[in-house]
């Protein structure tokens, strides 16, 4: 569903391994660590408000519509595909907040922003402005010594078995309890309580709209809260290991990151919004 291929050169279905690239670099278009020259990169950052509008409202209309028809069906199958489903609009919002964070979503700052955080990050769980930082870490060297990712990709080359396990406890919340714990911690701290308070309010107001409107209290538990502790971390896992497994430290980024094949699964399921295109 999400093939990856290494860097920019291939032929057919056949992939040129790195070492059979050449020493091609710098180029006109790309500098010796294979970024896009900034000319380039300027063009690539003319931000579509509109469409970028449309997206964030859609996976709003998404959400909605994902609910009405599973409590309209109202039986168990449907409430589990209901799940399954949510959990790709999961990694709708965390891609929308990848884009806020690198303040790519809306052109006005201040927007960007505000949007990014209580209509994107803190509904998908995220703590935008740590995410911010850690992620810029990432892009700064990836795979090397500040890297945040490094739990993501460590291990990969790996066995069918070793994964499968991995998979599993992404599946069944142990990875989803993980990363739950740190947020009711930050409600002790008094740096991190404002950002805690703000993603644990954020989701007591989904609970309560989302209740009153079915008239099932269980309604958020399944669906919003279930995919995200379960399907939307087997989502996660796949799409980091296509993006950067079996890489390792280069100086040429076009060794340290696939990208994602688009297939319409793919596009679905992991990389929506054309993230796929992965290299920096």
């Amino acid at each position: 569903m999400a093939k990856a291929i290494i860097g920019t050169q291939h032929i057919g279905n056949m992939m040129l391994h790195p070492s059979l690239r050449g020493n091609v670099l710098p180029t006109e278009r790309l500098l010796a660590n294979g970024f896009a020259v900034p000319e380039v990169r300027a063009a690539l950052r003319v931000i579509p408000d509109r469409r970028n509008a449309v997206s964030v409202l859609m996976v709003w209309v998404w959400v909605a519509a994902i609910t009405a028809g599973v409590v309209r069906i109202d039986h168990p199958v449907a409430w589990v595909a209901g799940l399954i489903l949510m959990s790709s609009i999961q990694a709708r919002f965390l891609i929308l907040m990848h884009e806020s964070a690198h303040k790519l979503l809306f052109s006005n700052k201040r927007v960007n922003d505000f949007v990014g955080t209580w209509l994107i990050a803190y509904p998908g769980w995220s703590p935008i402005g740590i995410y911010r930082r850690s992620h810029f870490a990432h892009h700064r060297e990836e795979f090397g010594p500040d890297e945040p990712d490094i739990p993501f990709y460590a291990g990969y080359r790996t066995t069918p078995r070793a994964l499968g396990r991995r998979l599993l406890r992404d599946a069944v919340g142990i990875s989803g309890w993980k990363n739950l714990k740190p947020l009711f911690r930050g409600l002790r701290s008094p740096a991190a309580r404002p950002t805690a308070a703000g993603i644990l309010g954020t989701q007591i107001v989904m609970f309560v709209v989302m209740w009153a409107a079915t008239g099932r209290w269980y309604t958020w538990v399944v669906l919003w809260f279930g995919s995200w502790m379960t399907g939307w971390r087997v989502i996660n896992r796949l799409r980091a290991i296509a993006e950067h497994g079996g890489l390792g430290h280069s100086a040429d980024r076009r060794a340290t990151t696939h990208h994602v094949r688009q297939t319409l699964g793919a596009r679905f399921w992991m990389v929506p919004f054309n993230t796929g295109w992965h290299l920096a």
